[in-house]
């Protein structure tokens, strides 16, 4: 071993590397997405170590190691002198790619920033380019508020209502088989089927969809014969809150926004588009005393949608993102232009601004 430390017998070495290639028996199993989320906030919070990690000060250095790393901070003030892509390089912030963001737990006061806009995205990186670089991905980018009790529910039922409603999310815009196009089951079932209205809606969103009835307001589909995703991930950001609704019912608003990266469904195709979806769904937990439900369903209480990409007044049943080859032949909406990854406005707003000015124009993707 290094010089001036005590060597390892062989026999220990050899038990070391078998462990480390078989992994240790009894490890714990991966945490669920409550559990994550917890995690990843105490490590965002500053002053807190990283769960599993003992939390110790490091031993100061003296003397001759300080005089490095003086020169070497020397050496990357040069640097940046001469050539400061060179350094933003250094910390992954060239390709977009850098650190993601801490989780929204309140709505932005200015939209992101668009340095990065006119980066290309690529099938080895479909975010490229995009806020959504630093955005983490499924329901990692969700935030979910601590539970308590309000209503007619424990702080143990609201927390499983939040947990309820983050399945629903994932269900209806993270679910692979659904991006593919089938039918979102899971998501469905988690809907009170006795809201006739509702039951209504997707009956026929999914038989005849119109503007009416667009299953896009709530579900996230693409037609397979035509376009693919790239990858397997989904990035996300957005917020779940709740308050006390009507007759002592759990409300849940959920607020996300959903990056899609595609690809042409022909082999080789290597053209990235992305779809973007800002979704708010506010939910309501009904109290079975006063309101016909079914236990572990949800009333929907309002749902609003606004895509960027997707098909303008396209009614298929399926998002329609468009290519370099169609926008080329495609005139631009004669709507207000919109900011996609804007997340500080309301979904009132947004909507009320776009009023019934038809499609608009998005100033980035």
């Amino acid at each position: 071993m290094g010089k001036g430390g005590a060597s390892i017998p062989d026999e220990e070495w050899e038990r070391f590397q078998r462990e480390a290639e078989a992994g240790i028996q009894g490890a714990p199993e991966e945490p669920s997405a409550r559990a994550r989320m917890v995690a990843r906030r105490l490590r965002e919070e500053p002053g807190h170590p990283e769960p599993g990690r003992n939390h110790q000060l490091a031993p100061r250095r003296r003397g001759k190691g300080w005089y490095v790393v003086g020169l070497l901070a020397a050496a990357v003030l040069l640097v940046v002198a001469l050539d400061p892509g060179r350094v933003t390089g250094w910390f992954g912030g060239s390709d977009g790619e850098s650190a993601p963001l801490a989780a929204e737990s309140q709505r932005p006061d200015q939209p992101p920033a668009t340095e990065a806009a006119a980066q290309q995205p690529t099938v080895q990186q479909p975010f490229r380019g995009s806020p959504a670089a630093r955005w983490s991905g499924g329901t990692e980018g969700i935030s979910l508020p601590a539970a308590r009790a309000t209503g007619w529910m424990s702080r143990k039922q609201v927390e499983q209502a939040l947990d309820r409603s983050l399945d629903f999310l994932a269900a209806s815009s993270l679910n692979p088989a659904v991006l593919r196009g089938e039918r979102p089951k899971t998501a469905i079932a988690l809907i009170n089927p006795h809201q006739q209205d509702v039951q209504g809606y997707l009956k026929n969103a999914f038989r005849a969809p119109s503007r009416e009835d667009d299953p896009l307001l709530l579900f996230s589909r693409f037609e397979k014969a035509k376009v693919r995703p790239v990858g397997d991930v989904v990035r996300t950001r957005g917020r779940i809150t709740y308050r006390e609704g009507k007759r002592g019912a759990v409300e849940v608003t959920t607020d996300v926004t959903y990056v899609y990266p595609v690809v042409r469904a022909a082999a080789g195709s290597d053209e990235v588009a992305r779809t973007i979806v800002r979704r708010e769904v506010v939910m309501s937990w009904d109290n079975p005393a006063k309101v016909i439900t079914e236990p572990g369903t949800f009333s929907l209480v309002s749902y609003k949608s606004d895509t960027t990409n997707g098909g303008c007044d396209s009614f298929t049943g399926y998002f329609v993102p468009e290519f370099s080859a169609e926008r080329a032949t495609t005139e631009s909406g004669d709507g207000r232009e919109v900011d996609p990854y804007d997340r500080s406005t309301s979904m009132d707003a947004r909507l009320r601004d776009a009023g019934e000015a038809g499609c608009g124009t998005a100033t980035r993707s």
